[in-house]
């Protein structure tokens, strides 16, 4: 048996969440709903100016692992922070929730890396992320024991964009196929798309990567086309298993010709979409890991997507488990 359901790779960010109006994205340049990436003088002058805020382990994969130990899920998580008072910080928080995690923290600089998330009234959130040690991660980095006890290697997009971390995931991916486990990626977001788009659609179509998980945006930028339907259609002949998410309505999935539709659940309140991706890949691997079927993993994703919108920051308040329990999701693994 494998010791590990899901190992997440990712950038290891801490999230500082503040709560802003329209006008303080306009004044500040600030791209709304968009991943901006900044260097270390532009993250001081958003720090200095932001209002309070919430300090958080984040990162896209981190919060994927964080939901999936939530569920009950055996999860473990690769990703680079710095020997300081923030790598700290993280690497206790991502333990604490049962998520293992032992990639070698960098000694001296850079430090480690931050994400400045402004939320407005409407619950979107406009992300600034300083890398930092994150752009450290390689070869060296990759645990071929770890990947070899996972069912799923899952990575986020957002790794393409510091160097050397592609040569580590394709390495990963290699590692991971070469011991019969199955790679997943998160497409992250449109704007990443745009700056990879070649190379996402060779690691689809090469078969280095079998899942993609992704938005209604993020596969119509990859398509470059207006039309929801026809990147699906796209998507499907160059992926094996793919599910995408349609905030709130809900989510599609598809494998060769099935395709399995998945309704939104109720919320009270849209408070932050912060991490409402990573929970919704959470809830879908674990059911995957778990052998459920297509709509089960669905209903998952969309249960943790659901409930973690109606709070600010990008990880579950809630136990996964018992509110699948409650929900009916899970009935006969409490039984």
């Amino acid at each position: 048996m494998p010791d590990y359901d899901v190992l997440c790779i990712g950038n290891a960010i801490v999230d500082i969440i503040a709560q802003s109006d329209e006008k303080f994205l306009i004044d500040n340049g600030i791209i709304k709903g968009a991943m901006n990436l900044i260097d270390a003088e532009r993250a001081e002058l958003l720090y200095a100016r932001m209002g309070p805020a919430v300090e958080a382990s984040g990162g896209s994969a981190g919060n994927t692992a964080a939901g999936i130990a939530s569920f009950g899920g055996r999860a473990a998580f690769s990703g680079k922070v710095a020997d300081d008072h923030l790598g700290d910080i993280y690497a206790h928080d991502i333990r604490a929730l049962g998520v293992a995690f032992d990639t070698e923290p960098l000694a001296g600089t850079p430090p480690t890396a931050r994400c400045m998330i402004f939320v407005t009234p409407d619950g979107e959130r406009s992300m600034n992320t300083y890398l930092g040690a994150c752009v450290e991660f390689g070869p060296q980095d990759v645990e071929p024991a770890k990947i070899a006890a996972s069912k799923v290697v899952y990575f986020e997009g957002y790794l393409w964009d510091p160097p050397r971390a592609k040569e580590a995931m394709r390495e990963a991916a290699r590692l991971a196929h070469e011991a019969g486990r199955e790679v997943a990626m998160t497409l992250s977001d449109s704007f990443c798309v745009d700056r990879y788009r070649d190379e996402f659609l060779d690691l689809m179509r090469s078969g280095t990567v079998d899942i993609i998980l992704a938005n209604d945006h993020e596969i119509r930028a990859l398509y470059q086309t207006s039309s929801f339907d026809a990147a699906l259609e796209a998507l499907r002949k160059d992926c094996r298993l793919a599910a995408v998410t349609c905030s709130e309505k809900g989510s599609v999935i598809v494998r060769g010709d099935e395709t399995v539709k998945i309704g939104a659940i109720p919320i009270r309140e849209l408070v932050d979409t912060t991490g409402a991706g990573d929970l919704y890949a959470a809830g879908f691997l674990f059911g995957y890991t778990q052998g459920r079927a297509l709509k089960e993993c669905g209903r998952l994703g969309s249960l943790a997507a659901g409930l973690v919108i109606q709070q600010v920051g990008p990880r579950p308040r809630q136990n996964l488990r018992f509110e699948a329990g409650q929900a009916g999701l899970l009935q006969e693994t409490l039984a």
